[in-house]
């Protein structure tokens, strides 16, 4: 797992996608046929031979499929992220949003005497459906609403 994106390093010496790049370095150097095989078949551009492989290219789907983990310019990202806190303060009643956890989560914050908890709750949900339709993101958003009261008081 640790090699897999080995040919990335001599990418720019040698002709051919990374994955088939760093497969031959390995085998040269004695890999044996698993490490080559994952090295290899991590890009689904060959057949993997054992389960090593088979893991090495869940890992790497898996991490791709992070927000920000390709190379998304910081304009798109940062664009991505305010779309997300705009959808969130179109509702009647939000007084803020903010999009945290790389734009895994959504925290939305009302003003609470203008909702009711039900009200508060509706918004949640009609969030969740219009994220759905208007973005594209990779797994899943979590929409947190908070409608809060604060009492203080100071004993003295």
């Amino acid at each position: 797992g640790l090699m897999h994106d080995i040919g990335k390093s001599l990418s720019h010496e040698v002709e051919g996608p990374h994955a088939m790049i760093g497969a031959d370095v390995a085998k040269k150097y004695g890999e044996s046929p698993q490490i080559v095989n994952a090295i290899a078949a991590h890009h689904e551009q060959v057949d993997p031979i054992c389960p090593e492989s088979v893991l090495v290219a869940a890992a790497e789907a898996l991490s791709a499929s992070r927000p920000g983990a390709r190379r998304e310019t910081i304009e798109a990202y940062v664009k991505r992220l305010e779309k997300l806190e705009k959808l969130a303060t179109g509702f009647k009643g939000v007084d803020k949003a903010y999009a945290i956890q790389a734009g895994r989560e959504i925290r939305v914050v009302v003003q609470h005497r203008e909702l009711s908890d039900i009200e508060t709750s509706q918004i949640s949900r009609e969030l969740a459906k219009k994220v759905e339709q208007e973005l594209t993101y990779p797994g899943q958003i979590k929409i947190t609403v908070l409608r809060e009261s604060r009492y203080v008081a100071y004993a003295r």
